[in-house]
């Protein structure tokens, strides 16, 4: 029972680093896998800062066997002199102090990932142990501490000719839910930072497999245009590269057109991959529209009649990378996934226009293919239009019309309404049984929809079963689409366990990622988990979800078991679908997040695009990872 009485003496002060171990999800977003990870990215974030500084030529990670990871860096080391008001070495106040740090004043760090001084400090406080070690002034210097306190003083431990800086750290497993690092995340964030400063060498090491890399990209953000499309078909060989500095801020940009249909477009700012977008990106979509269409006409590809082409004419198909370095970034939130700087609009705008202009200008084989490319987006636009305006008429896209194989719920808040895409009509014949009507809702697809990775939106309105889903999820689609008119809060894929499942499975995914973005980064797509196995003994059932279950199920129940393979959901009745997959207090489920937007748009053109060898190269390579295979 909660205490009535709130005097002085409830009021709490968390000393130190005492507030971080408190609250981690307000320092590192989570406790799950992102904010493990995160941990890392803060270390090497000030190995990076330093190099855009030109102090630093090499940075290398590696993963240890016990699970510690450390980052070694040649930088200028971090300061070890005594700050006199503390009388304490600064590199101890660094580790142990939030808002401790070098890049307030912009005198030692003209641009920096690290703005905020917690860095250092809050893997500290997050980690089971930390030891640094400094090497500057001819001395090798180390510190160490446990969950945050210093349990060893800095102290000279030998010679050094160099300079730089030591980190290894191991994560404290009484804060985070799992602390075994993924080897292919920590790699895909190091490769991303060696494309977007090209002078510095990252190696990243993995003890535990034995795995090593090497990062290194003289070409920069071109090389790493190019990366990403290396699957697909590109229009002009080369990617168009922009460079500008005004007023302090740095602006580099690398794009190139391919013959897909989606917009592949990442921006960064001082090496922070900002997701959500913000100043830097509007400026810069604003400056390509503005250019393609005057060179258009300029050049007599459009008209005076006819239409200008639109942000969504020109970004069909394009792969760009922009990368802009500012003294003073202003972010939104510690997450810093969203630049808010209005000043930085403007100064993008017109240095990509300028840039732009002058290129298209000296290459116009390459101006011709890029503005071809453009109208004929524009005419598919227009023809989506008329499908987009026949498919209202008819009553598809109005929610008074909902698709007839929908078995709504009774709820009308989408907050606690549940949408299940279901595998076939035997499912979902199941799961319409078998389901809480209340909240849940069912709609069953009837065999694969269309692969919008291979399609235009015109193609994409004319499907059937896509037709079907956008009118049940309420939202629109594309740039009809609106997040605040979902009319369900929980999107769950519910297909077989097999290879037909699977494909359906990524299918769905495709959709989402490309055209319903929103409907992922909000955490509102689900997959749901149906069993594998049912193991059964008399009047005893278990069901198992993995072959390591199945086994211990077996063993359970004794001599004499009966083991059950699922190979759909049809198999099971009603009840079987309820309990094991669809009721909330027993159902098992995995949320789709995108950490990594760069790589999840690369393995999407992989998987659903026309290029058949990088898809084979993809299974050869990850056959051994598979725990499931339906043969």
């Amino acid at each position: 029972m909660e205490d009535a009485s709130y005097d002085a003496d409830k009021i709490q002060v968390l000393e130190g680093l005492q507030a971080v171990r408190k609250r981690p999800g307000m320092y590192v977003g989570s406790t799950d896998s992102r904010g493990l990870h995160h941990l890392v990215f803060e270390v090497v974030d000030n190995s990076i800062d330093e190099a855009m500084v030109g102090f630093c030529g090499k940075i290398e990670v590696t993963v240890s066997a016990d699970g510690s990871v450390t980052v070694d860096d040649d930088g200028r080391g971090i300061p070890t002199g005594i700050l006199p008001k503390y009388d304490r070495p600064a590199v101890e106040i660094v580790m142990t102090t939030l808002h401790a740090g070098g890049k307030f004043d912009r005198k030692s760090y003209k641009v920096s990932g690290g703005l905020h001084g917690v860095g250092l400090s809050v893997v500290n406080s997050l980690s089971e142990w930390l030891e640094v070690r400094v090497r500057r002034e001819g001395k090798e210097q180390r510190a160490r501490f446990e969950r945050g306190v210093i349990v060893e003083h800095l102290h000279v431990v030998g010679e050094s000719s160099g300079t730089g800086t030591t980190i290894t750290f191991k994560p404290d497993s009484q804060i985070f839910e799992d602390v075994n690092f993924d080897a292919d995340i920590l790699s895909s964030r190091l490769m991303d930072l060696a494309f977007l400063n090209k002078n510095v060498v990252i190696m990243f090491r993995d003890q535990r497999s034995g795995r090593e890399e090497k990062f290194h990209y003289e070409g920069g953000i071109i090389e790493f245009v190019q990366h990403i499309n290396k699957t697909k078909t590109v229009l002009h060989e080369r990617p168009i590269y922009i460079s500008g500095e005004r007023d302090n801020v740095l602006i580099e940009a690398a794009l190139q057109y391919t013959d897909s249909y989606a917009e592949n477009i990442h921006t960064f700012v001082n090496n922070i991959n900002t997701i959500e977008g913000g100043t830097h990106l509007i400026g810069f979509r604003t400056a390509l529209t503005r250019t393609m269409n005057d060179y258009a006409r300029k050049n007599s590809f459009l008209r005076e009649s006819e239409e200008s082409l639109s942000g969504d004419d020109v970004r069909e198909g394009l792969t760009a990378i922009l990368s802009v370095k500012i003294s003073e970034p202003q972010f939104e939130g510690q997450t810093k996934t969203k630049l808010g700087n209005s000043e930085v609009r403007g100064i993008v705008d017109s240095t990509v226009y300028e840039k732009l202009s002058q290129f298209l200008d000296e290459n116009p084989r390459v101006a011709e293919a890029c503005i071809r490319r453009a109208i004929l987006a524009a005419q598919a636009r227009e023809a989506a239009r008329k499908a987009r305006e026949l498919t209202r008429r008819k009553g598809f896209l109005e929610s008074a019309s909902l698709p007839g194989k929908l078995a709504d719920c009774t709820e009308k808040d989408p907050a606690k309404s549940e949408l299940y895409l279901v595998e076939g009509d035997s499912a979902g014949g199941s799961a319409k049984q078998g389901r809480n009507r209340d909240f849940q809702a069912i709609l069953p697809l009837r065999g694969k929809i269309l692969n919008v990775e291979k399609a235009r939106m015109d193609k994409i309105l004319k499907n059937a079963e896509v037709r079907n889903l956008i009118t049940a999820l309420g939202t629109g689609i594309k740039e009809d689409f609106d997040l605040s008119k979902a009319r369900y809060h929980r999107i769950i894929i519910m297909t077989d366990a097999d290879v037909d499942g699977a494909h359906i499975r990524t299918l769905l995914l495709t959709l989402f990622f490309r055209y319903m973005r929103p409907l992922i980064d909000t955490g509102y797509v689900y997959i749901a988990q149906p069993p594998l196995y049912k193991v059964s003994k008399g009047n005893n059932e278990v069901y198992a979800y993995t072959e390591k279950e199945r086994a211990s199920a077996v063993e359970l129940l004794g001599k004499g078991a009966t083991i059950q393979r699922y190979k759909g959901l049809g198999e099971m009745n009603p009840h079987q679908l309820w309990e094991t997959t669809m009721n909330p207090e027993t159902r098992v489920m995995k949320v789709v997040t995108v950490e990594d937007a760069v790589r999840a748009a690369q393995l999407f053109s992989v998987l659903m695009g026309d290029a058949v060898m990088p898809r084979k190269d993809f299974i050869s390579t990850h056959a051994k990872e598979v725990e499931n295979l339906d043969v």
